[in-house]
């Protein structure tokens, strides 16, 4: 059991930490106000190495290991919510999928290109009426010849103007339930494909998150990722990695939080003292650090399970949960700490707060992960081993 950061990931924190101070800090304000997705954050992540950090050399990444990812999630989201997402989408949720269930003609195709941030990658699995309920998917892909005729639409999707690349779920087989619903790669430029933005969000403003359709869109079989039927399985490890990016980012968040309140803390006073001094502030500051420590703690122990190629549902399920409730509760003391202050954009906080809300919903709402942990500890729930595991991080 060794708690130090290598040296190698001690530089790469430090290298997106300046990233973040340099690129994003100083305009996400104004991107946040605006409503506005930054295209050129991904192009300069890509040239850093960052869009593929933990997918091996030979497949066009940087061939660190899968805690590397959680640092730079870490570090983005201290940032915004926004740009960590991009790469929890991108790298968590499609690229480690392929790494995982695609064949090789898939990898060199999709994966090596993403890798290499020359194209970007993004997941498509909930539904107008199907969140939590997966089963409830409507969107349908029926066999024809060489092709699949997927037909349908998914909601609530990070990237859904920008991606060159969908994972997307459909029922192959409605009457199998789970046991019918397949995974496929599907390309924008493809006829058939269309994206709309969701406005009005309540946070991750400077996100681009929409819908995107699919009429009598042709995909060719090379394109179904595992086997017919397999697809339940697929988007449930998929979502292991989606959730430990998340949990990752949601440390982050407690990170930004605390920063932003002991400057606040040590810039005003009341009653003739630093607030800092009050101890019912030192008590939220207190929950924030405790916050900060636990959950980064859950979130490496799952990043050293998937560096050992083990499963790790569990685990990162308890860490996503976790982490995601500090960070919301790390944010709504922080704009209480900056008083009136915190209501307004002046101090990013009330930014941080709005942010802290959707990571407790997607990817598997606190309810859900709730249900989870209690069904482990009481023996409902175990994990069944998969046809494929997420490759063990090769150490050079």
């Amino acid at each position: 059991m060794d708690f130090q950061f290598t040296e190698e990931q001690n530089m790469l924190r430090s290298s997106v930490r300046s990233f973040v101070d340099k690129e994003i800090m100083p305009h996400i304000a104004e991107w946040d106000r605006a409503g506005k997705f930054e295209p050129s954050i991904m192009e300069k992540l890509a040239d850093l190495g960052l869009m593929g950090v933990c997918i091996p050399e030979k497949y066009g990444g940087s061939g660190m290991d899968y805690n590397a990812l959680a640092i730079v999630c870490e570090e983005l989201e201290r940032g915004d919510t926004a740009f960590r997402t991009a790469v929890s989408v991108h790298t968590g949720l499609n690229s480690m999928s392929i790494l995982q269930w695609g064949s090789e003609e898939q990898k060199q195709k999709y994966l090596v290109p993403q890798a290499k941030g020359e194209k970007v990658g993004a997941f498509g699995l909930t539904e107008p009426a199907a969140g939590s309920d997966v089963a409830a998917m409507q969107a349908t892909a029926v066999k024809d010849g060489d092709y699949y005729m997927l037909n349908g639409q998914k909601t609530w999707i990070s990237l859904c103007d920008i991606a060159d690349h969908f994972l997307v779920f459909a029922y192959t087989d409605k009457s199998k339930k789970h046991h019918g619903i397949s995974a496929f790669i599907v390309e924008r430029d493809w006829e058939g494909f269309s994206s709309k933005a969701i406005k009005g969000k309540l946070g991750i403003r400077a996100g681009n998150t929409g819908e995107i359709f699919f009429d009598n869109l042709k995909v060719p079989k090379e394109n179904l990722l595992g086997e017919e039927g397999e697809g339940f399985k697929i988007a449930m490890a998929s979502l292991d990695n989606g959730r430990f990016t998340v949990a990752a980012g949601a440390v982050g968040q407690i990170m930004a939080c605390m920063e932003a309140s002991v400057d606040y803390c040590h810039e005003r006073e009341t009653f003739g003292k630093p607030i800092g001094k009050h101890q019912l502030v030192q008590q939220m500051i207190a929950n924030m650090e405790a916050g900060l420590q636990m959950s980064r703690l859950l979130v490496y122990r799952a990043g050293e399970l998937k560096n050992a190629g083990k499963r790790n549902t569990r685990e990162t399920s308890l860490a996503k949960w976790q982490a995601c409730d500090f960070a919301n509760k790390a944010a709504d003391d922080a704009v209480q700490i900056h008083g009136a202050y915190g209501f307004s954009d002046e101090y990013p906080v009330e930014r941080y707060l709005r942010n802290s809300k959707a990571p407790v919903i997607y990817e598997g709402t606190r309810e859900i992960h709730t249900v989870m942990q209690a069904e482990y500890v009481l023996g409902y729930r175990q994990d069944k081993p998969l046809n494929k595991m997420l490759p063990a991080w090769e150490q050079d």
